[in-house]
């Protein structure tokens, strides 16, 4: 038996580990249990800060926003701490558009000033740019780009050099983290869990947190599945500079219909991505590479020109409404971050905060409601016992979704979903008196 500090963090990634640093920083003793380091999606992603840029909506859009709205000061801090770099980039992101692309929005007076015609695009009021405006904004672009919008205030990050310095930084703090063990299940009694099960034996702890990902619905049945996303990146030339005008003409995220285009400060250019539902199939594939290849050279030719680097893929954490699940769970001593899709980069600030807010302060933003698992859950069952954990289980991975022929509510530990669901209310445990010995606060009464 394994006892693990005051927090015990279930994913080693660039989610658990914001979260296990945020909360060494508030003083909790932190303990980080990590399959592969090296598996985390972080290691596989493009590292944009796109909230404009990939037009998103509502609390998404207001989530995305406040964690941009961090990442200056908290990139800053990470470098203090681990004396490594993290590629900030507050670059920018040019979202070119084609001809065909918002034809829909045009009215027959724009299509015949196309130049000058100015799509709709709902959630943003950032400047569109017209034809001229564009090509003289970002030269080398395709002569089939009528013009686009400009998002000043999005970026980027370098995902594995802030990986590798999220990490560090953890570890120099004291954050323990146990690389190489891999969670099978969690124990549960009542509404606590009473301890995970690994390939290292059992861990116990007051409190938990499941932040595994793409691997979620392994652990617990959460509606989180695999998409696959395929990369690659080509090299700059020897004396070129991003950044630098007169080196490489090149200065900002090039955010396309079919690809996006990312230059980086080690003269490496990231293309992506893929959106495969294939499970957790593996490798590259010649299809994939073509199509992303093909995209990214119609959209800036002369990359055509550049030499191949490196090729990779990796598993984004997509939930039925493409939106994170954050939180209180079914146990009072279980909190949820996982299921961050193509956000995880971008989110992780924010989630590591409210996480942190939640857990330790056992205070509740108000955004986090419209994030909590019981979205995806039915609330048809005429017995509030259905929303009840068993009184002692091992909380299983194989509960079956409900629009699965052999589903059954009285064989699930958890509930069954559907999409889109009302949400339920539950009690929160900022409502519980805390318990204090010796003028110290305890967070759990579990020991």
């Amino acid at each position: 038996m394994n006892s693990a500090n005051e927090v015990l963090v279930v994913g080693g990634g660039i989610v658990g580990l914001a979260i296990a640093l945020e909360l060494k920083l508030r003083g909790a003793q932190v303990t980080v249990l990590s399959r592969d380091f090296q598996q985390a999606a972080a290691h596989a992603a493009a590292g944009m800060l796109a909230p404009h840029a990939e037009d998103l909506a509502g609390d998404m859009l207001q989530l995305c926003l406040r964690s941009r709205a961090l990442y200056a000061d908290w990139t800053r801090k990470l470098e203090d701490i681990s004396g490594m770099a993290t590629g900030y980039w507050a670059c920018g992101i040019l979202a070119p558009q084609y001809a065909n692309q918002y034809a829909s929005q045009y009215t027959q007076e724009h299509k015949n000033a196309d130049a000058d015609a100015t799509p709709l695009r709902s959630q943003s009021s950032s400047p569109w740019l017209s034809q001229s405006a564009i090509h003289l904004a970002q030269p080398g672009l395709s002569a089939d780009v009528i013009g686009g919008w400009w998002y000043p205030e999005d970026g980027q990050v370098d995902n594995r050099a802030l990986a590798k310095a999220l990490r560090a930084a953890a570890e120099t703090l004291g954050v323990d983290i146990r690389e190489g063990v891999t969670v099978t299940g969690f124990e549960q009694q009542g509404e606590l869990v009473t301890a995970v099960q690994t390939t290292a034996g059992e861990w116990r702890s007051p409190h938990y947190v499941l932040a595994t990902g793409a691997w979620s619905r392994s652990l617990l049945p959460v509606p989180v599945h695999p998409r696959k996303g395929q990369m690659l990146s080509l090299s700059l030339p020897p004396n070129a500079t991003p950044g630098s005008a007169s080196d490489w003409p090149l200065q900002q995220v090039l955010y396309g219909q079919d690809v996006y285009i990312v230059p980086r400060h080690d003269h490496r250019i990231v293309i992506g991505a893929t959106n495969e539902a294939v499970g957790f199939t593996p490798h590259n594939t010649p299809a994939a590479i073509a199509q992303l290849l093909t995209a990214a050279i119609r959209l800036y030719p002369a990359l055509q020109d550049l030499p191949l680097t490196e090729f990779w893929w990796g598993f984004r954490p997509a939930t039925p409404d493409e939106l994170p699940i954050l939180g209180r769970s079914l146990c009072r001593n279980l909190t949820l971050a996982t299921g961050h899709y193509r956000n995880g980069i971008l989110l992780a600030p924010i989630t590591a905060k409210l996480i942190a807010d939640w857990v330790w302060q056992q205070q509740s933003d108000p955004l986090l409601d419209a994030f909590a698992w019981e979205r995806f859950y039915l609330p048809d069952s005429p017995s509030t016992s259905r929303f009840s954990p068993p009184a002692s289980a091992v909380i299983s991975p194989n509960a079956t979704p409900a629009n699965s022929p052999t589903s059954s509510p009285s064989t699930s530990p958890m509930l069954q979903y559907s999409t889109p669901a009302p949400t339920l209310t539950l009690p929160s445990p900022t409502a519980d008196t805390p318990l204090i010995i010796a003028n110290r606060p305890f967070h759990s009464r579990l020991m």
